[in-house]
């Protein structure tokens, strides 16, 4: 009989002490979200990057698709584009890179534009995510939307980088842990 009251006691108080430290008592969630989340999509994603070989920058795998080099450069400049909305600073006005460009030297735009995402997130505070602003040229939407979007595309770029790895027989890094 005593057991079966200590031991709900026991959980019960566990819960309680895991209440006290959750994210929810933060003051901004949602940046120390995507601060926490970044350091990890961004080792994968460069991993991915420079895992494929330099003559496969120009592979694409149905006509309809977009060249690996092309994917690179839509990576960092969607880092630049949603990192710069959702902290509400500017992006850099950087040379725009071209798929045909080295894999030095892409491989290099998208750690620039990781490094980017990491400083502008530092400045973000969840106070202005309710603001509004041009996301993209058509369209507007608020700063938690832009926060999502971005969580999203870096697992969405990654996975895409990670397919076009397998699809010339390449495992992806996160596969070869």
């Amino acid at each position: 009989m005593n057991r079966t009251l200590v031991i709900p006691a026991v959980l019960l108080l566990a819960a309680w002490a895991a209440a006290q430290t959750t994210p929810a008592q933060m003051k901004n969630p949602v940046s120390a979200a995507l601060r926490d989340i970044l350091p990890g999509r961004q080792k994968n994603t460069v991993a991915a990057v420079e895992a494929m070989p330099a003559d496969k920058f120009t592979y694409k795998p149905t006509a309809d698709q977009m060249t690996f080099g092309h994917l690179v450069v839509h990576m960092a400049e969607t880092n630049y584009l949603l990192c710069s909305k959702v902290a509400a600073v500017p992006a850099p006005k950087d040379e725009e890179g071209k798929d045909t460009d080295s894999k030095d030297k892409l491989v290099a735009a998208l750690r620039a534009s990781f490094d980017f995402c990491s400083d502008a997130l530092t400045k973000m505070d969840d106070s202005k995510l309710a603001e509004t602003t041009e996301i993209f040229p058509v369209r507007q939407g608020s700063r938690a939307w832009a926060s999502l979007i971005l969580a999203g595309a870096w697992a969405d770029h990654y996975a895409e980088a990670a397919i076009y790895l397998r699809l010339i027989g390449v495992l992806p890094p996160t596969a070869k842990k």
